[in-house]
């Protein structure tokens, strides 16, 4: 369930903690095992638990708390807008309005193509750049307002249609 690259990548982060601490590498095992597999099954929870030496209920808890591990099929393209106070002030909740009405989904959906997942997202430490969002975890995208916005996802959609983004992160349809 785990790649021979990815029990590298987890062995180098378990390396940097005494043995009696390998839980401390938990977040980073379930960020490799995520970025392999496009979202965190149980089985696969199970496997960095395992590999970790771990309770799975541990690596559960992690995983359900923070909001970066997806616990179920995510689009080729997830998309986190920042919805908080300073990014509201600035158009978040009128750039989240027409990201929803352009890809014709809500929040925590995935478009009928698997192209797009819709998150809403709490604050990226860019106040000063709203609205702000993020694209599949990696890469921040400052003043988003709708001309951007549209760019953003003509971009992302003529990527798609060449086969890039994160393959392997959608199951082709929506997320249920």
């Amino acid at each position: 369930m785990l790649s021979p690259e990815v029990q590298r990548r987890i062995d180098r982060e378990l390396a940097k903690y005494p043995a009696d601490q390998r839980r401390s590498a938990v977040m980073s095992a379930l960020a490799f095992a995520q970025d392999e597999h496009g979202w965190l099954s149980t089985d696969i929870m199970d496997a960095v638990a395992r590999y970790i030496g771990m309770p799975p209920v541990a690596v559960y808890e992690v995983a359900t708390f923070y909001t970066m591990y997806n616990l179920r099929p995510q689009g080729r393209f997830k998309v986190t807008i920042c919805t908080n106070l300073p990014c509201a002030l600035s158009g978040a909740t009128e750039a989240a309005e027409h990201l929803k009405a352009r890809l014709g989904i809500g929040f925590n959906e995935t478009t009928p193509d698997g192209r797009f997942t819709l998150k809403e997202g709490e604050c990226m430490g860019a106040c000063g750049d709203a609205p702000v969002l993020i694209v599949n975890d990696r890469r921040m995208c400052s003043w988003m307002k709708i001309e951007k916005l549209d760019a953003l996802v003509d971009e992302l959609s003529q990527a798609a249609a060449r086969g890039e983004g994160r393959p392997g992160h959608g199951s082709g349809g929506p997320a249920k």
